[in-house]
This record gives C-alpha cells, structure tokens and sequence, in this order.
C-alpha cells in the first residue's frame, strides 16, 4: 500500500454553499463553524452558505471561509480512521494542513488567516498590482522573461508554479502587462488576466508579510505531527519556529506546488486527497502525474464513498 497526502486548497475555491452538507449531518463539523463565528464576532458560516458572493470573495472573508470549510469536512473524514502521512496546502490552504497536522489550534488559525487576508488586501493599493495565468510556458524561460520585464517595465515575478505548462505570474499592473504582451518568448499559448485583489506571493507583498509576522510571532504552535511539505521549499517541515519563519516568506515567495507534488511522489506519495471546496488541486496533480490516484472530497457524498 502507498502513502497517502492530504491535500488542502486555497483562494479562488470558494463557493456559496461550501460545506453545509457535513454542517447539517455531522455535529462536530457544525460546532467548527460555530467556533468560527464566535472567534471572528460575526456569523462567518451564513455568509458561506447564503453569500451574497461577492461579499465571500473578499480576500479577508475567503480565507478564513475556505480553511474552516476544509477543516469541518476533515471533522468527517477524520471519523473514517484514515492516517495521512504527509499534509500540504496551496497558499491559504497550508494553514488547514497545519491546523490537522496538529501544528496550530483552530481558533488561532482562523483569527490569523482573518489577518492574513486583511493584511494582503492593505500591501498594494488597487490597481496597482495584478496576477495572470501564463499557459504553456517553460518555467526557466518563464522566469527568464520576469526578470528582464522586472527590470525594465516593472516588478513581475513567478507566483503559482501550479503545473506543467501552467503557471501564475504577480506583481506590478505594467510589469504583468508586458508578461500579457510578450509571453510567447517563453512559449505561452495563453495568457489570462486574473480577477484578484492583489499581487498575491510577488515581492510587493512584503508589507503585508511583516504585519503577518508579529502575528505569527505570538501565535502558540506545535510540532507538526504529521510532516506538512511547505509552498516555499516544497520539503517537508514539523518544527514550529520553521514554519512560522516559512509562513512569513509564503507571503511574497512562490507556491512551488509543482515541485510539493513531485516530492510527495517520490516519497512513495500514490494517493492525494483533496478536502475542501472544489477540485482545483486533483486536477493539478493529475495533470503533474497521471499514475497517481488523486480525488476530491468536496462533501459527504464524497467522504463516504471514499471510506466505503
């Protein structure tokens, strides 16, 4: 039997009505919605299961939505008895890996990434940054033409190494512009502006990174007891003064999630669950691998079938 990794999402996952199924069925998944809303003084859970949508999207909203839906469907699958060997999370999605791995409590993970998302709203003001999707690129040649665009136009930089031949840039609104116009150097086929609020894991993040971390730096954390592999250096991590370091950096760095899944699976990594809203990551590591097994437990219909 191979290895299992559990693997948790980020922003741009989101969904009106995440999670009210395991809310109705499972009390344990309602009481973490509830703790939720007592921790961040008002009702988190009506405004993932009722929206209105634009409201969710609020990167301050998203994120502690996303990560206390992904940790009420753990609630359900956890009952199934089920051992993970690793954990990982994309962006946002790294703090539910810690949260299961035992690394952060779960108030304390919610009242943070509340600030995390305040925080990365504040860095830039708007329209001053921007992120695309670049499709069909080389990295290297990718990361070749950001450098030169950076030093010429304005700040761009790799953000999302999410796959092959898909891979998200960020940073300046000029800077990403010129990756816009010139990407076909890099062998793009596609380049897609992205509906954000920010220049989400690009350089010009670092404001929001130093307020983030004199948060981190009175924030009680654990020894991860299940291995969680880090965005930043895609290798797994258990002490906490690392990971509140690796978090600070997670902020401005790369989400080498590509390099996340490819370690796992040589670490004999053959099956990934995915638990949370959507199935954005199952579809990235099919698309990284396709020998591995990888499924989505977006609702209970799911964790029970996966159990079964």
């Amino acid at each position: 039997m191979g290895k299992i990794a559990l693997v948790f999402p980020g922003q741009g996952a989101q969904s009106v009505g995440m999670g009210k199924d395991v809310y109705d069925s499972c009390p344990e998944a309602r009481q973490l919605f509830e703790r939720a809303d007592e921790t961040l003084g008002f009702s988190l859970s009506s405004l993932i299961f009722e929206g209105p949508e634009d409201e969710l999207k609020i990167t301050y909203h998203t994120q502690p939505a996303l990560l206390v839906t992904s940790l009420a469907l753990y609630e359900v699958f956890k009952k199934k008895g089920i051992a993970a060997d690793y954990t990982a999370g994309h962006s946002l999605g790294e703090y539910s890996a810690l949260t299961v791995s035992g690394v952060l409590a779960f108030e304390d993970a919610v009242a943070t990434v509340r600030k995390r998302g305040e925080f990365m709203e504040q860095a830039v003001p708007g329209g001053q940054g921007a992120m695309a999707a670049v499709l069909g690129a080389d990295r290297d040649r990718l990361s070749g033409l950001c450098e030169s665009i950076t030093r010429s136009v304005g700040i761009v930089e790799l953000a999302n190494v999410n796959c092959p031949g898909q891979i998200v840039v960020s940073g300046s609104r000029e800077g990403v512009q010129a990756v816009i116009e010139q990407g076909k150097e890099a062998g793009a086929k596609r380049v897609i502006p992205l509906e954000v609020s920010g220049p989400f894991h690009s350089s010009l993040m670092k404001p929001a990174a130093e307020k983030l971390s004199g948060v981190l730096a009175d924030l009680a954390m654990k020894p991860a007891e299940v291995p969680v592999v880090a965005n930043v250096t895609a290798r797994p991590v258990t002490d906490p003064e690392r990971i509140r370091a690796l978090l600070v950096e997670q902020v401005y760095s790369p989400v080498l999630w590509e390099d996340t899944i490819r370690w796992l699976i040589g670490e004999g990594v053959d099956t990934f669950v995915e638990i949370g809203s959507g199935t954005v990551l199952s579809g990235l590591v099919k698309k990284i691998d396709r020998q591995v097994r990888a499924v989505s437990l977006n609702r209970l219909e799911a964790i029970e079938q996966f159990a079964g």
